[in-house]
């Protein structure tokens, strides 16, 4: 059987068919072709419709321009500030569920450390502005890493040329820079839009009284056991993704800038570009600001871990270190083996199906392309139910196996593996394959010694991605997992619900850096061969 066709069948077999239980358990709830769930969420949910696609809408913007203004800064730094900047979007890739919004809490709420501590400020923390700006500085690492990549790869001698024609330094970027990584920016926004308006966890916690169409998945799942209703929502989000989906395809399909080679020349690496005062100072401060801001996020999880504050005095103690029992540490360690597992298949299914998809267009190759975004569009909680309804019986009896939760990690995944490889790809010219092909080589041949080490940033990113989000990922694995092999998230949730935020902090921290030390060594692993 050949490559293509595994994929095609993996991919029918755990996207679609879970996919298919949820959208027909939506139109039958009780075996009975019924619209009425539907008449009721257009009839009483207009308004959650409207906050998802203004919340979503708004972040992703904010995420681009912060992305594009840190990719620059970096791409035209000095090799030592790159190197910085690059480990810390490597780092501030890790936030584990729902921590994140409580240290936002800690520091901004309305008796937060900074705002009302040292400011002497009251501010609300809960609604729109506070899911704008959780998901924001949560997605800005995946979408300035994208973008680097492309912009990296693009040719300097354009840059040159332009400034010896006498373009300023901000025109040769709005001129030639911007468009050259075009690819990059809009895999980053469609990546950014839909991960935003599946996001049920960050609404839940800092939304308050706004409402997203996620939440009210999520909430009719968990809190109100209304499985139908869950899945119709759930099938709504869809609409706006799918819009998104095929703007993102036709701008890709009008952005094949390919550099003339695919390989990087020594003058690419280092090119005199003077900004100017004015434009580095704007890019520095949208950089710094983000970094700031997530050393803060980070500091306050470790900083909880080992502190309480009690009587307006911080009392550092090790209580909440010692009070994590030997009972959690298999759940620790079985998130390690499987987020490995998932982020190494992931990254080589995605990459080869992005390859197929974009240089050798077989029959059918953008159905499945898109059948494989499907599950980065859909609530991870639905995702889960899906697995469920579709898993628990012959043929594929997986509910309650741990398979079950690293293939659906791995196929939750796909989409960030694919984009990254498809922005990549379109800076990459095909000379080289074709030369190897006029020579004799044979598809397989250029795929493993051309393709592929032509991808390893994209392969890197989609490890870096999906490891991560294994490891702090609770949405759709909460419903798969038996309570004798939970995972770490798991425990880390079920600590939260139960209000013991300083042993959740330690879960944090061990969740943190474990995912650290990996993405280190898998990241330097990666640079040395390449």
């Amino acid at each position: 059987m050949s490559i293509i066709a595994s994929i095609v069948i993996s991919i029918m077999v755990f996207i679609l068919w879970p996919i298919s239980e949820v959208i027909v358990k939506s139109f039958f709830p009780e075996g009975i072709f019924s619209l009425e769930l539907y008449r009721e969420i257009f009839t009483g949910g207009r308004r959650l419709f409207y906050n998802s696609i203004f919340v979503s809408t708004v972040s992703t913007a904010c995420t681009i321009v912060f992305a594009v203004c840190i990719s620059l800064y970096s791409n035209f730094s000095a090799k030592k500030m790159r190197n910085i900047i690059m480990a810390v979007l490597m780092l501030t890739m890790i936030s584990p569920p729902f921590v994140s919004s409580l240290a936002y809490i800690t520091l901004f709420g309305k008796r937060g450390i900074i705002t009302y501590r040292l400011l002497g400020l009251t501010i609300n923390p809960y609604g729109w502005h506070g899911i704008v700006l959780m998901q924001v500085f949560g997605n800005i690492s995946l979408a300035s890493l994208v973008i680097m990549g492309m912009m990296s790869g693009i040719d300097r001698s354009l840059i040159e040329a332009s400034l010896d024609l006498g373009e300023s330094a901000a025109k040769t970027i709005r001129r030639v820079v911007i468009p050259l990584s075009k690819p990059g920016i809009v895999a980053s926004s469609f990546i950014t839009f839909v991960k935003c308006l599946a996001d049920f966890g960050t609404p839940i916690i800092i939304g308050g009284n706004f409402k997203v169409l996620a939440t009210e998945a999520y909430i009719s799942l968990i809190g109100r056991g209304d499985l139908p209703r869950a899945a119709a929502i759930s099938v709504m989000i869809l609409i706006p993704s799918l819009v998104v989906f095929f703007t993102y395809r036709y701008n890709m399909r009008d952005s094949k800038l390919f550099s003339a080679t695919g390989l990087k020349s020594p003058r690419m690496l280092d090119v005199d570009f003077d900004m100017g005062i004015g434009l580095r100072s704007v890019l520095a401060l949208f950089t710094w600001t983000f970094l700031i801001f997530m050393t803060l996020q980070y500091l306050s999880i470790f900083l909880s871990a080992i502190s309480d504050y009690k009587s307006g005095q911080l009392i550092f103690t090790m209580e909440y270190i010692k009070s994590v029992k030997f009972s959690k540490m298999p759940s620790f360690f079985r998130s390690i083996r499987y987020a490995f597992a998932a982020g190494i298949a992931t990254s080589v299914i995605g990459l080869l199906l992005s390859y197929y998809v974009e240089r050798r267009n077989v029959k059918g190759s953008r159905v499945i392309d898109f059948i494989a975004t499907l599950p980065y569009i859909m609530p991870g909680p639905l995702f889960g139910i899906g697995y469920i309804l579709a898993f628990n019986d012959y043929p594929l009896a997986l509910t309650g196996t741990g398979l079950i939760v690293v293939i659906n990690c791995v196929y939750r995944q796909i989409p960030i593996s694919t984009k990254a490889a498809s922005a990549v790809l379109g800076n990459v010219g095909s000379d080289i394959e074709d030369a190897a092909r006029d020579l004799g080589s044979s598809n397989m041949r250029i795929l493993a010694d051309i393709i592929m080490p032509l991808l390893k940033p994209a392969f890197l990113v989609s490890f870096v991605n999906t490891f991560t989000a294994t490891m702090t990922t609770v949405g759709a694995i909460i419903f798969l997992i038996t309570p004798s092999a939970k995972v770490a998230t798991v425990e880390l949730f079920n600590v939260i619900r139960d209000g013991d935020y300083g042993l959740a902090a330690v879960l944090a921290s061990m969740i943190i850096i474990a995912t650290i030390i990996i993405n280190i060594i898998f990241s330097r692993i990666i640079i040395r061969e390449g």
